[in-house]
């Protein structure tokens, strides 16, 4: 009998490949450092329950790097002047940068609640406009945007990689543009980087007129200036693939020439009864509410224990279940605990906890297969079992 103690800890960096969206195929993440930057919210209320799923998924990668000794700048905006944030403060009556200060308190605060460490930096879009006008200002000098009544758009035709993220066909998006022509553009396609003032709301100034950036530009910005190119990871929704970190390529690319981030990372989207949760369409539960009732390990279980890309159905039984799985753990770990230390376990046994570890590590260096590392350490909790219905002591381990 040999003494074996239970450790799933990652002891040295290993292989890890992810699933780019950009390649279409799993990428060797490589280095000791990852430079990772994830779109924030919108700071016009409280984050829903499906908002939350890209923070804890790409947390638990960062936890998951940093436990292999690499370090991780973890970059993640706020988004703290949209439309969105305008039209809350509007129907308020106060300011908008009130609305914006009070729901970036608030989400740090649901942060908290769902586990989810700080990001390294958390840059707001309003302290970075004069970055972005400067951004602006080179992409008119090299001829990818041009200025229109005070609006400055980015020229789609200009940057010949346009759609390689998506996978969209430029004409096939320019037929379905037709149907709402702006006629300041030159084309349907063109998206706004710099929007013009309008009465009652923020502006800034530039050399165009005051008013303020656009929302695809906001991110560009912030992550060069903090994290340079290229970007180890990009990680968000995949609600986000198109139109957003399709324009920020074309920005990105069209500034430097080189490649903007090397891995593009996208979650699938929570759904209720097999409809996206959104706002929008009233189907949705604030992240805070569900943590408060079912607590923060189950809400992270319940997102872990499915493969990160794959959408996710929402359900109170879902997380019951899941609250039910953590318990299962919980009560071996406390059983153990209790229990006097008889220091050996059987050579049979410690032979199969090495192959449950290897096995373990091996789905998480696999596309980050939480689901699978899960199933895993379900099946270790019962082996444990098992040995201590034979009379071992788990508290060996």
């Amino acid at each position: 009998m040999v003494r074996r103690h239970l450790h799933l800890e990652q002891k040295e960096v290993v292989g890890l490949r992810l699933y780019s969206t950009l390649s279409r195929r799993l990428e060797e993440l490589t280095g000791d450092q990852v430079r990772m930057y994830v779109c924030g919210p919108t700071v016009y209320d409280l984050i829903h329950i499906g908002n939350a799923r890209p923070f804890i998924v790409f947390d638990a990668l960062r936890r998951y790097l940093e436990s292999q000794g690499r370090e991780v700048i973890y970059v993640q905006n706020i988004t703290d002047i949209e439309d969105k944030i305008i039209n809350r403060a509007k129907e308020e009556g106060v300011p908008p940068s009130e609305v914006a200060a009070r729901y970036t308190e608030e989400y740090f605060r649901d942060l908290e609640r769902l586990g989810v460490k700080p990001p390294t930096h958390s840059p707001r879009a309003t302290e970075y406009v004069a970055k972005m006008v400067e951004l602006i200002e080179r992409l008119v000098q090299k001829g990818h945007a041009y200025v229109a009544d005070g609006d400055v758009y980015f020229s789609v035709a200009s940057f010949p990689g346009y759609g390689k993220l998506s996978g969209k066909v430029l004409e096939e998006l320019e037929a379905g543009a037709r149907i709402a022509v702006d006629e300041r553009k030159r084309d349907p396609l063109d998206f706004a980087l710099w929007k013009a003032a309008k009465p009652g709301e923020p502006k800034w100034p530039s050399p165009w007129g005051e008013g303020r950036p656009g929302w695809h530009t906001e991110c560009v910005a912030m992550s060069m200036d903090i994290l340079g190119v290229p970007l180890d990871i990009h990680a968000g929704g995949n609600d986000l693939i198109f139109p957003h970190h399709e324009n920020e390529i074309a920005q990105a690319e069209s500034l430097t020439g080189e490649t903007f981030a090397r891995i593009w990372l996208h979650n699938g989207m929570l759904t209720v009864r097999g409809e996206k949760m959104a706002k929008s369409l009233g189907n949705f539960a604030y992240a805070r509410d569900v943590v408060a009732e079912h607590g923060t390990e189950a809400v992270r279980y319940f997102y872990l224990s499915r493969a990160y890309r794959k959408p996710l159905d929402f359900s109170d039984e879902a997380l019951r279940e899941a609250k039910q799985a953590v318990g299962r753990v919980y009560d071996f770990l406390w059983e153990a605990e209790a229990l006097p230390d008889e220091g050996e376990v059987p050579e049979a046994f410690s032979v199969q906890l090495s192959a449950l570890e290897e096995r373990f590590h091996g789905r998480l260096s696999e596309d980050f297969d939480t689901a699978g590392a899960i199933g895993i350490l379900q099946e270790l909790v019962g082996a444990a079992h098992r040995l201590r219905g034979a009379g071992g002591s788990p508290a060996a381990l």
